[in-house]
């Protein structure tokens, strides 16, 4: 009897999935920033983004898995994974006290480039001659965004480059486990031992914040939650390679997001990078949607 293919992962979904969640967190950074030309201490923008996020997903753990849903199978797995996120997220969050969103982000954009080396050795998964062409193209883009920024050392760039690896593992690691569980406890395991981790840190630098800090803190939770849910569904349906050239596509809202609220208007060659990065995502997209469904060694 001849089995019957297993289903094409639905790669298309995820990609959407991906853009969507691209489009949705810079406005994350237009708060942060926001709360950081407050003097907020950064840790505890951190905290709120973990704190609030761990609350808001919690009724929808509760209803999926019961009581038995609310700590992990793996806890130092998921600690692994929180301490990346708190890294990347505190790491950037600094970054743009002194550089603007669109220059911070291309510079963080290291981490499709990292993800994408390392998927092969981590997750097995092969990588094309395409693929890796679409990601260097994406990361020229970026260099032409950033080119005025290479004049002068800035610890903005450091801070982003570091925000970039730290993510770039973190979604290594939310590969492996992906589809083992559902994406909203997956995402509330991560917010609630990041809250545990920050809390123990950010006591120390603590400030009573205002009325309206307070409405900016839970919108961050807010933004953060839905956007990293998006990225987890993505995870989902399609492979790291594939998916991490597509974070090129942040940029865009970015740079609309940084010259709406904070004035940081892009020039020519920004503009130009942007195009760059556009034309990858487009690419990339086209050419999954080309491809044909492998056969799973069952089949063959």
């Amino acid at each position: 009897m001849t089995k019957i293919p297993s289903r094409k992962p639905r790669s298309l979904i995820g990609v959407a999935l991906m853009l969507a969640a691209m489009t949705i967190l810079p406005f994350l950074d237009v708060v942060a920033k926001t709360l950081g030309n407050q003097n907020m201490p950064i840790i505890q923008i951190v905290w709120a983004r973990m704190a609030f996020g761990a609350a808001l997903t919690l009724p929808f753990v509760l209803r999926l898995g019961g009581v038995r849903a609310l700590w992990p199978d793996r806890p130092w797995y998921h600690t692994l994974r929180a301490a990346l996120l708190i890294s990347a997220t505190f790491s950037f969050f600094f970054a743009l006290k002194f550089l603007p969103i669109a220059d911070a982000l291309a510079i963080f954009f290291v981490q499709p480039l990292v993800v994408t080396a390392l998927s092969p050795l981590v997750l097995r998964e092969r990588v094309g001659p395409r693929r890796w062409t679409a990601v260097a193209i994406g990361f020229l883009g970026t260099l032409i965004i950033i080119r005025p920024g290479f004049a002068e050392v800035n610890p903005g760039t450091f801070l982003a480059l570091a925000a970039g690896t730290s993510l770039a593992l973190y979604f290594l690691m939310t590969r492996r486990i992906a589809g083992q569980t559902h994406a909203v406890i997956t995402t509330f395991h991560t917010s609630l031992i990041g809250t545990a981790l920050t809390t123990a840190v950010a006591l120390f630098f603590w400030q009573a914040p205002s009325p309206p800090q307070w409405g900016l803190l839970l919108l961050i939770g807010l933004i953060a939650t839905v956007g990293h849910f998006l990225i987890v569904r993505a995870y989902d349906h399609a492979e790291a390679s594939l998916l991490a050239p597509l974070a090129y596509t942040e940029i865009v809202m970015a740079t609309l997001a940084g010259w709406w609220f904070f004035g940081d208007f892009p020039d020519g060659w920004t503009f130009l990078g942007v195009a760059i990065l556009i034309a990858c995502a487009i690419y990339i997209s086209l050419r999954e949607g080309a491809r044909k469904p492998p056969l799973t060694p069952e089949a063959a």
